[in-house]
């Protein structure tokens, strides 16, 4: 539920709090769907570890009048074919591949949002009720459930915005359920591994991201879009500014459109403090470029991220589609 939807707002580094305002934004910021026209639905596909995991990505949102709007998401990230080997030395000694078997884990993301206006011009609101489903084969799985609050307030002139959205803002909690026996047949695979059952709770502390952008018109032509995000954790981390209370990870995003058709995006974020051998410091940043392309209500976007492998993470080709019901009619 970290990585993020929508190559067009992965290209910007995710700094796309303040001004996401599609079916996208059900995940960004929920207050955002209130800038829908009409119905929309999205999809995004993405490859993780050398094509090991896979991470897609289903959308759809509605305004309901001019004050109101909903929508759904359903993400997922598994890993599939998993090979199974606890089964491979029969009860003789003997290895036998046929006893290999298969399995996925995979975890799910449901999400539900309502976003409404209050009585501030400018001023909207947005919250998601989230469901969680984690399956380790028939070994484990688990449910959660949480919440998210997301505030945006758009300038009079709709050229400044500025956006906060606080992830599970009521503390996140997984329960897992764990097969008694399949645990028991690796519990004495490694001696004095697996001795204990895990634990069977899994919390996921608030979270909240403070956004701000602007948006310049050239030669009625011409557009440029600048965006910067704080993405705060309420604990000590290895973000570029870290404290016992509160850890600050900054992003900015750059958007140059051609007749709200053609995009260009270049965004870096993901600022770490990455710990070398001899205990110094390395800085280490996440540098993505995308690109978009818009017509009659079909939007395709593509976004490279952690270009150059400047950071910790693992460079991924990120597509997505956005389509307007209104292409229907």
């Amino acid at each position: 539920m970290n990585i993020g939807v929508d190559a067009a707002a992965l290209g910007m580094a995710n700094a796309v709090v303040s001004h996401t305002g599609d079916v996208n934004s059900g995940y960004w910021n929920p207050a955002g769907l209130l800038k829908l026209e009409d119905k929309q639905f999205a999809l995004m596909h993405a490859n993780y570890f050398a094509n090991i995991a896979q991470y897609d990505y289903a959308g759809f949102a509605m305004p309901i009048d001019d004050q109101s709007a909903v929508g759904i998401s359903l993400i997922r990230f598994g890993v599939d074919d998993i090979l199974n080997t606890t089964q491979l030395i029969d009860s003789e000694g003997n290895i036998d591949y046929n006893r290999i078997s298969l399995f996925s884990t995979a975890d799910y993301g449901l999400t539900v949002s309502y976003a409404r206006s209050l009585p501030i011009e400018g001023l909207n609101y947005g919250v998601n009720a989230k469901v969680i489903r984690r399956i380790i084969g028939d070994f484990a799985n688990s449910w959660g459930f949480g919440l998210d609050l997301g505030i945006q307030y758009i300038s009079d002139d709709e050229d400044w915005k500025l956006g906060l959205m606080i992830r599970d803002i009521t503390t996140t909690y997984n329960t897992w359920t764990i097969n008694q026996e399949k645990y028991e047949e690796i519990a004495n695979a490694i001696p004095g591994e697996n001795q204990e059952l895990p634990e069977t709770s899994e919390i996921t502390l608030p979270k909240a991201q403070l956004g701000l952008s602007k948006k310049w018109i050239i030669r009625y032509d011409y557009s440029v879009l600048a965006a910067t995000n704080l993405n705060m954790q309420f604990t000590r981390t290895n973000d570029l500014i870290s404290t016992n209370s509160v850890s600050i990870d900054p992003a900015l995003g750059l958007e140059f459109g051609y007749l709200d058709l053609v995009f260009i995006r270049a965004g870096v974020g993901n600022f770490q403090q990455i710990t070398q051998i001899d205990n110094s410091k390395k800085l280490s940043f996440q540098p993505n470029i995308g690109l978009g392309f818009k017509y009659k209500g079909i939007q395709v976007d593509y976004a490279l991220t952690d270009l150059g492998d400047q950071s910790a993470a693992l460079y991924s080709n990120i597509f997505s589609l956005k389509v307007d019901w209104e292409l229907f009619r």
